[in-house]
């Protein structure tokens, strides 16, 4: 069966939800590959171009790889060049939350999954102009993509 998520409209502002919840890794750690681990768990980035799910064209939803909440739409994903999977809108407002992230000497915006803070990746106000303008920038290790045709599971 296909769930559809269904985009709720935005009225968060950034940084305004940053409090500390722990990790509530809902898999075994022992599934999660090393990437797995240390993107969703350490805060880390996969090298660009490289994660299993930037090509993938196919409908379905994006789902947290360690809770399995749906995060994103296929039909919001879109090539933005950057190397990794990109979305102009989450699922919902809920589906993640927002981070102040003052790593590597500048200001970004981080995105963790909304229900175990599973690290996903950041958004930036560079994304398209004719839809939301953001660019939520997806490590593909984080994801676990559903089909819609045939509820076929690939992990990122």
């Amino acid at each position: 069966m296909f769930i559809r998520c269904i985009h709720q409209v935005k009225l968060f502002v950034y940084g305004a939800n940053n409090m500390t919840k722990l990790p509530l890794n809902q898999r075994n750690p022992e599934t999660l590959t090393e990437i797995q681990r240390y993107v969703t768990q350490q805060r880390g980035t996969e090298a660009p171009f490289t994660g299993k799910l930037l090509h993938n064209r196919r409908t379905g939803v994006y789902h947290c790889l360690c809770c399995h909440q749906p995060l994103f739409e296929s039909m919001h994903k879109y090539d933005s060049g950057c190397g990794w999977p990109s979305f102009d809108q989450p699922c919902t407002t809920e589906s993640v939350r927002y981070l102040d992230d003052y790593s590597h000497h500048m200001h970004r915006i981080e995105i963790r999954c909304g229900h175990c803070d599973a690290h996903l990746g950041h958004v930036f106000p560079d994304g398209p102009q004719d839809s939301t303008g953001e660019r939520y920038c997806v490590n593909s290790a984080s994801l676990s993509f559903v089909d819609a045709e045939n509820n076929q599971q690939t992990d990122g």
